[in-house]
């Protein structure tokens, strides 16, 4: 008998202590028992609900074919998608009072905070974290939380602890999982020199010479790929230095206004000028490639099964702005529209530019191939709001959009019109699509919803 030589999902090339995983790669598994590609479940998350009639498609042929203004960029890969709608959210009695801190804590939850202990977090695990605990013992990371503004928004309505404004992610009823917002951190944990006890050791692990060095490794493996798996090992080390790329000019930017700011500008700055000892995102920058880097990370992340399970808060509840897209106003202070149709447009600008991100993630992962298909295929990403609009703060029916078939266990390229479910019997779904046994429903969950199942 022959023995064959297995090189299992989470190969790596290393170099000088560091370690890249490697995508999914045919050549690397066993001739006897091709590996199947993990299924991973990713969250992406929009405050203050949609411009309804500018988001839900009248029928199924105009999801397809000519599909509402705020999920246009969508319609290429739109028989990847599943959209439902007649999804409620949790309802939120005796807490009338606080739908902005309910709307993003109850949205993996699909439950209402304990209300005899208002003062402190208490509500329960959230859906990406059980998942987590199933599967997070397989990946170098159980999870990965991120964020695109700092998670320190203080308001108290109803007496509800702060925290429920910045956290999705709960490990447990009293335990939030904090959301990293610099890319170069996410980095770090995604591909740094390990110690023994794997801790990250090095802060900038993907400087050019350690790059050269995977790189270098990566060319004697080469040798011994099929011709498809060179290519998509090529393709993979090049997003990777493109990732690098972007966030470097994201910092360069960050560093010139700061300087700027303090009266250096860039006919007077010198060579030993000092950049900010704190480097935050600006207001002012381009808030879509900053989000797209925060993408492209979850999109390596899930390619090198680094982890299967993600979340992405686009923003907070209270405070981001879009200055890119022409105006300064504050997301939240435009959702309170009534019959003004300036705000109303705006808000549906920013429901579009959100969505827009999620597209250029799904998009990237519908191209990258995996085993037989894509990405995507093996993934479940879902795009969401906690409320059905900010102007009235309804729930009664959430937006959402699934990307990707969870390895074939959801049927896409479907508007279902007149779905009857919650958010808990949603997520109850999703969990089981991806492969994870539940020994009880999440929140408010009944039941599960087949209709979403192939």
């Amino acid at each position: 008998m022959k023995n064959h030589s297995i090189v299992d999902r989470r190969a790596f090339l290393k170099g000088t202590g560091v370690s890249l995983a490697l995508p999914f790669m045919n050549s690397l598994a066993s001739a006897a028992a091709p590996a199947k590609p993990p299924v991973r479940l990713a969250f992406m998350y929009m405050p203050h609900g949609v411009i309804m009639d500018q988001f839900w498609p009248k029928d199924q042929e105009a999801f397809l074919n000519s599909p509402p203004s705020i999920i246009q960029s969508l319609q290429p890969i739109m028989n990847q998608c599943l959209m439902m709608k007649g999804i409620s959210g949790v309802p939120i009695t005796p807490f009338s009072g606080a739908p902005h801190a309910l709307e993003l804590s109850t949205w993996l939850t699909a439950r209402l905070p304990d209300a005899s202990t208002r003062g402190r977090i208490n509500i329960a695990i959230s859906a990406d974290q059980i998942m987590a605990n199933y599967v997070g013992a397989h990946t170098l990371l159980p999870s990965l939380e991120l964020a695109t503004m700092p998670q320190t928004w203080k308001e108290n309505q109803a007496g509800l602890h702060e925290g429920y404004y910045s956290y999705c992610s709960y490990r447990s009823p009293t335990q939030p999982v904090p959301a990293e917002i610099d890319p170069r951190n996410v980095l770090n944990r995604l591909f740094g020199k390990r110690g023994k006890e794997g801790r990250v050791t090095q802060t900038n692990p993907l400087d050019r010479q350690m790059l050269d060095r995977v790189i270098g490794g990566a060319r004697d493996l080469r040798r011994t790929l099929a011709k498809v798996d060179q290519q998509k090992l090529d393709e993979y080390l090049d997003s990777v230095r493109s990732v690098e790329r972007r966030i470097a000019a994201i910092e360069t930017r960050q560093q010139e206004a700061a300087l700027e700011k303090n009266g250096v500008g860039p006919s007077n700055r010198h060579a030993t000028d000092s950049a900010p000892i704190e480097v935050k995102i600006p207001e002012g920058d381009k808030r879509s490639e900053y989000m797209q880097v925060m993408c492209d990370l979850t999109v390596l992340a899930f390619q090198t099964d680094t982890t299967r399970v993600s979340t992405y808060i686009g923003s907070r509840p209270n405070g981001a702005s879009y200055p890119e897209l022409g105006f300064t106003n504050q997301h939240h202070s435009q959702t309170h529209y009534g019959n003004d149709q300036e705000k109303i447009r705006k808000v549906a600008a920013i429901n579009k530019f959100n969505v827009d991100q999620f597209a250029y993630m799904v998009k990237k992962m519908h191209a990258l191939k995996e085993a037989d298909g894509t990405l995507l295929d093996n993934c479940v990403m879902m795009w969401g709001s906690g409320l059905e609009d900010g102007n009235k703060h309804r729930r009664d029916n959430l937006p959402f959009i699934l990307a990707g078939k969870g390895g074939g266990a959801l049927k896409t390229g479907r508007f279902l019109s007149n779905v009857k479910g919650n958010q808990g019997d949603l997520l109850t779904t999703l969990l089981s699509c991806v492969g994870v046994p539940l020994d009880r429903p999440i929140g408010i969950a009944t039941k599960q919803i087949a209709e979403m199942k192939a």
